[in-house]
């Protein structure tokens, strides 16, 4: 099995994505939060005891090419990671919260989503 950044180097922006696929049910996938603007749900190759994404139901590709009008939702995103990590617990502890852009930066979906990870203590620096 490639390594995440083995996927990462290979994927490119273009296409479908299996996002794109949840989010019109081809994929089963239980959400754990969903409004018109987004969904949640639980990572099925979780780094920590807690990991959720959070994914846009409007098809960003890169954080590094959303546009001025993106803003609101992209806070959004952010507000339901909170929501949804309080929801699990996470809010004293304390969680990350990181999003992947391009091949350096270790992304192999081609739509944003938004990694909340918790559960125990994180390193620094990652990656």
């Amino acid at each position: 099995m490639a390594s995440e950044v083995e996927k990462a180097q290979a994927a490119k922006p273009g296409g479908d994505t299996i996002f794109g696929k949840i989010l019109r049910g081809e994929i089963p996938c239980e959400f754990i939060y969903e409004d018109e603007q987004c969904v949640a749900f639980n990572d099925i190759n979780a780094q920590a005891p807690i990991h959720f994404l959070v994914v846009p139901k409007k098809p960003i590709v890169r954080l590094s090419e959303a546009e001025e009008a993106d803003e609101q939702l992209l806070g959004h995103l952010l507000m339901v990671a909170k929501k949804v990590a309080a929801n699990k617990g996470m809010a004293k502890e304390g969680y990350r919260v990181a999003i992947n852009d391009g091949p350096n930066g270790g992304q192999s979906v081609y739509h944003i989503h938004v990694h909340v990870l918790g559960g125990r203590q994180m390193g620094w620096p990652p990656g």
